[in-house]
Order: C-alpha cells, then structure tokens, then sequence
C-alpha cells in the first residue's frame, strides 16, 4: 500500500473501529461491581477483567510492532488480574490514547511492510491490524456473554 491517501483512510478507519471497540467495552462494565468483573462462567474461562486486561496489551503490542517497536508484554499476567475499582476505565483511557499516538505515527509503509511481532514471523502491518481488531471483536463478545451469564447465574 504505497498510496499516501489510501494508506490514511485505512489508518483512520483502523483506528476509529479500535476506539468503537474501546467504547463497547466502557459501555458493557459501566455498574458493574468487583464481583461481576472477576467472575468466571467456568474455571477454565476468563472473567471481563482478564478479557479487558488481554485485549488491550495485545492491542498494544501489535500497535508497537506495526511502528517497529518492541515494548514488553507479560500476557500470561494478563490472565491473572483482578479488577479494583475503576482500573479497566484507566486502561481503557491509556488504550486510547496509545492508540491515538501509535496511528498518528504509523505510514503507508508500516501498513505494507513485514513486521515481526513478539515470537511470530512477520507479516504486513495492515494484516496485523486486521487480525488484532478481530480479535478485539470476538473478546468483546465473550465479554457480552460473560456479562449475560453472571446477570442469569442462580
């Protein structure tokens, strides 16, 4: 993708589908308690604290590596968290603004060029943008229906 205009366009339209997922996310805790943040459907599922806590450090990653950026990443803490008080509308906040400043950067050759990110082999930059905001997607509705479940638990 070498087209300055076109390479802009997908930037902002990456970016503003990443925001709608962020705003989904603050939508769907929003009075939510501790309990209901924390809670597992099953001992071997996730809870929305540790769904919120996953899809943003991934999503911070791969924007990193889109921009040829390393930065760390300890994912299996990820899956420990519990959520206090208003921590996930902070990460939520930080996301966005990560977001922002990481879009901001990118240009139409980090949209086309490999990119090697954490242990995987590199691929084109648009190609991880894609794939990561499908996985925000499938998060969020695990989240949603994690949500529904604790709301019907007996």
């Amino acid at each position: 993708m070498t087209d300055p205009g076109t390479a802009e366009l997908t930037m902002r339209a990456v970016r503003d589908a990443f925001h709608e997922v962020h705003d989904n996310i603050r939508k769907l805790i929003q009075g939510l308690d501790a309990e209901a943040l924390n809670w597992k459907p099953h001992p071997e599922a996730n809870s929305i604290a540790v769904l919120v806590t996953h899809t943003l450090g991934s999503e911070r990653e791969m924007l990193a590596a889109v921009n040829s950026v390393r930065i760390p990443r300890d994912r299996a803490s990820e899956f420990k968290v519990e959520a206090v008080g208003n921590q996930l509308n902070t990460l939520l906040d930080q996301a966005d603004v990560w977001l922002d400043d990481q879009v901001g950067a990118m240009s139409a050759e980090d949209l086309s060029a490999d990119r090697p990110r954490g242990d995987r082999p590199p691929r084109p930059g648009l190609v991880w943008l894609l794939t990561n905001y499908g996985h925000a997607r499938e998060h969020l509705a695990q989240m949603e229906l994690t949500k529904q479940l604790y709301s019907t638990r007996s």
